[in-house]
């Protein structure tokens, strides 16, 4: 995470942080990375301008903070009511509840294809998307584990990116079935897990 210039912020300090952060990645999802400036981030969060550079080095780390923040809180809040899931089938029927709200045009979708896109150019990026990608990966595995699958750690990686895949694939086909996905993502993950672990379909 980039830290911003002096003190650490308090109080209205970190409010202000905080709605500098909210107003950047509204803006990625609806002008893409690259349009993001510091007077629409400013107008959008109701302040000076010199305060985008006073917590903040460039608008760039502005806006990869409020992308990493963004992508974090959403993809632990789905991997922690997963873990809660005591089987397979729960576990992806949960998924699939999760999910639908994403329909691939959403902001928070935009925002997310946006980070990708951006992680590909970007060093900085692409580390803290990767470092994300593998603590996701581990917490699938352990769920998974759990459950008693038979591969746990392959099949996360599939989990995960099956989750990104659906996300990309509905922003062009909005009509996706995700009831026939759901029906088959259970079957592929219920394969070899113990009655008391998952159930096959």
């Amino acid at each position: 995470m980039t830290a911003g210039r002096g003190p650490a912020p308090s109080g209205r300090g970190q409010a202000t942080r905080a709605r500098l952060l909210d107003a950047a990645a509204q803006l990625v999802g609806e002008v893409g990375w690259g349009a993001v400036s510091t007077r629409l981030v400013a107008e959008r969060a109701g302040v000076n301008a010199g305060l985008v550079h006073y917590h903040f080095s460039s608008v760039a780390d502005l806006v990869r903070e409020a992308v990493m923040r963004t992508a974090r809180e959403a993809v632990f809040q789905l991997v922690d009511v997963l873990s809660r899931a005591t089987d397979v089938r729960a576990g992806v029927d949960t998924l699939f509840g999760f999910l639908r709200p994403y329909t691939g045009t959403d902001p928070a979708s935009l925002l997310m294809m946006e980070g990708f896109l951006a992680a590909t150019r970007e060093e900085t990026l692409r580390a803290e998307f990767a470092a994300l990608i593998e603590e996701v990966r581990q917490r699938l595995a352990d769920w998974l584990a759990a459950c008693g699958h038979p591969d746990p750690v392959a099949s996360a990686g599939v989990f995960a990116a099956l989750i990104d895949g659906l996300l990309l694939h509905r922003a062009v086909l909005p009509d996706l079935d995700l009831e026939a996905y759901q029906r088959t993502v259970t079957r592929m993950l219920s394969a070899g897990v113990p009655e008391e672990g998952g159930r096959d379909e």
